[in-house]
């Protein structure tokens, strides 16, 4: 079980959520389960994902909006916290999350 669950809900914003991945995959702690979940977008979105091999859970389907996709997210979850962080929002800094799970 990790301690931090980032879970980033996505619909068409390939490029916010390329920022989003990249801050936290660059994260210095490493104790995280990231979940992606996307709701059946059109634009390449899917394809950044599928790069992505720190992704530890991640789909794409149809949702009935925000609210329904983070949960689907949580209940996914392992992590003792979940930090909601949507596509498109990047963390402060590489040592957000270890400043935080101190």
């Amino acid at each position: 079980m990790a301690l931090i669950s980032v879970i980033t809900i996505n619909y068409n914003n390939a490029d916010g959520l390329q920022k989003t991945i990249d801050s936290v995959v660059n994260q210095s702690f490493t104790d995280v389960e990231f979940i992606v979940i996307d709701g059946a977008s059109t634009d390449n979105s899917v394809d950044i994902i599928k790069k992505n091999n720190r992704i530890n859970y991640w789909v794409s389907e149809k949702d009935k909006g925000i609210y329904n996709a983070q949960n689907k997210g949580a209940a996914k979850a392992t992590g003792t916290y979940l930090l909601f962080l949507n596509s498109g929002d990047i963390l402060a800094d590489k040592d957000t999350l270890k400043k935080v799970s101190a």
